[in-house]
């Protein structure tokens, strides 16, 4: 499906790629899931790929709290800009690095839900018109959301594809 342009869509694809994600590895025996990637990527296992993307919904979630009070959120995160995501992501590996598979995997379908639980507070218009809110600059709220969920679902999928041959 291309890069959702409604509500409908943005629902449709966040859960459909989450749902594929989440019955992938869940396919995967607990030695399997327990096995590392080839080296040189960051994410050294499925836990980590399931981490990073709890951290990236929780940090969205963080976003958009303070953004919708009129405030401007430190994006994407304090201390860090666009340019330095990648040490961003090294800090977000070392914190979860040591967590439980099965923590993750819970506490990633909480942020889920609650990014979905903020999808649906929505109208089209407000998640897709860009510059309605000044937190979102040039772009739309939908933009993030697409980035935190359907997209980054879709990468860490092919991620864990790749990593597991």
């Amino acid at each position: 499906m291309p890069r959702p342009k409604t509500k409908n869509e943005l629902v449709e694809l966040s859960t459909k790629n989450y749902k594929r994600l989440l019955d992938y590895v869940n396919s995967f025996s607990e030695e399997k899931l327990a096995s590392e990637f080839p080296k040189g990527l960051l994410n050294r296992n499925v836990r980590d790929v399931l981490a990073h993307l709890h951290h990236w919904h929780l940090m969205m979630m963080d976003w958009y709290t303070v953004g919708m009070k009129g405030n401007k959120p430190e994006m994407p995160a304090k201390g860090y800009t666009w340019k330095t995501t990648p040490d961003l992501n090294r800090e977000i590996w070392k914190k979860y690095n040591t967590a439980d598979l099965d923590d993750i995997k819970k506490q990633l379908q909480i942020s889920f839900e609650d990014l979905q639980k903020i999808i649906h507070k929505h109208t089209e218009e407000e998640l897709f018109e860009k510059r309605r809110y000044k937190w979102t600059g040039t772009t739309s709220l939908a933009a993030y959301l697409i980035s935190a969920t359907s997209s980054h679902y879709d990468w860490a999928y092919k991620l864990i594809k790749k990593s597991m041959k």
